[in-house]
């Protein structure tokens, strides 16, 4: 019975943490480009780190800063866009993944990862957006 209960935990804390990656996707690209990038060019493994740590970080700091400065409504929901694409492709691939073993129905997988990635897709916009508001009242 402990068994089963510590899987069971898991499984919910794995999900979280896969949740919460999902949503962080588009900084998590940057800055393995930047990574790769750098590296690739002779930095070395320390270097190539820091860069993609300031590329990643800068990338959140660019939506911030257009919601902070930004008045268009459109604009806004642009910047959140481009966050959210990313976290929502991601959501999609973690729901597919997790669930192509469970469900033999290739419809209902699809229909499934779609509704996974929208809450994901959904869930970066808000957070994205929460922070940009708690900077902006300071």
């Amino acid at each position: 019975m402990t068994l089963i209960l510590l899987a069971i935990s898991l499984s919910i804390a794995l999900c979280v943490i896969a949740f919460n990656f999902a949503i962080y996707a588009l900084p998590f690209m940057v800055g393995l480009t930047a990574f790769q990038h750098v590296y690739g060019t002779g930095g070395g493994f320390l270097m190539s780190g820091f860069a993609a740590t300031v590329a990643a970080l800068l990338s959140i700091g660019l939506v911030i800063a257009v919601l902070a400065f930004a008045k268009n409504p459109a604009l806004r929901l642009v910047a959140l866009a481009i966050f959210a694409v990313p976290a929502a492709i991601a959501g999609y691939a973690l729901v597919y993944g997790i669930t192509k073993n469970a469900i033999d129905s290739t419809i209902a997988l699809n229909l499934l990862g779609g509704a996974g990635g929208l809450f994901i897709g959904i869930a970066a916009m808000l957070n994205l957006n929460a922070i940009g508001e708690s900077a902006l009242s300071r």
